[in-house]
């Protein structure tokens, strides 16, 4: 596994290189946020670990910067600042984990591996689909200009479709993804949410975007053009689905 480390503390930095490297870990040494950058956009990492306190570049500018170029690698962000505002901020800015300073080098290890187990998938925060608009951090949905006001349900069943957009996806991995153990596969919840998002996307006068393949399942697109081969067919529904909380 190779990593990148950036740090501009010297005495530090080289004693975590040593301590990691002495774990099996290949590591590269960075003093400053832009030549990191630079290095993560020509080198391939399996992971960042990242202080947040750095010359040109901030931690937080760096991990935005990584993530604007789609560079899906986890990054494990060092601070010596703990107040929950601070937390947040560095997640949000693109970190997978946060680990506050001083720090046991077990942690370092343990919270490492964790998102080394993890797959490199980076997940955009804008889903577009035509002129269908998704912003995931704030849940907010727009066609064409105009918001789309959804349940919760609603609207993560729309996201899931909108992330494998051009996908048929099946019932069960609909209810595998948008509900939780609890919930009745032979119900036709799906069927139901399905038709209420028709009803809020598409619009008399818009092109239709959700299709169902019979005996397969759902797509999200706007030729309703199928990309990839159909997933686990339907199964008969048998009772409806309840109401959920508008947000």
């Amino acid at each position: 596994m190779r990593l990148l480390l950036v740090e501009d503390d010297v005495k530090l930095s080289d004693m975590l290189a040593r301590s990691l490297r002495e774990q099996g870990y290949a590591v590269d040494v960075s003093g400053d946020g832009s030549d990191a950058v630079y290095q993560a956009s020509v080198n391939e990492y399996d992971a960042i670990i990242l202080d947040v306190s750095l010359p040109k570049q901030s931690g937080l500018d760096v991990s935005r910067a990584l993530r604007a170029k789609a560079l899906a690698m986890p990054i494990l962000m060092l601070t010596a600042r703990d107040a929950l505002s601070d937390r947040v901020t560095g997640l949000d800015a693109g970190a997978d984990d946060y680990l506050v300073k001083p720090f046991e080098l077990d942690e370092l290890y343990a919270r490492l591996r964790a998102l080394l187990r993890r797959l490199p998938a980076l997940l955009p925060t804008t889903l577009t689909v035509d002129d269908l608009v998704i912003d995931t951090r704030g849940q907010d949905v727009e066609r064409g200009g105009r918001r789309i006001p959804l349940t919760t349900k609603e609207y993560v069943m729309l996201e899931y479709l909108a992330r494998n957009a051009g996908r048929v996806i099946g019932r069960a991995e609909l209810c595998e993804h948008v509900w939780d153990a609890n919930h009745d596969p032979f119900s036709n919840a799906i069927e139901v949410y399905i038709n209420r998002l028709r009803k809020k996307v598409d619009t008399s006068d818009a092109v239709p975007l959700i299709h169902t393949r019979r005996g397969a399942g759902y797509l999200l697109s706007a030729g309703g053009t199928e990309q990839a081969a159909p997933a686990t067919a339907r199964t008969t529904a048998r009772r409806t689905a309840p109401d959920d909380v508008p947000r």
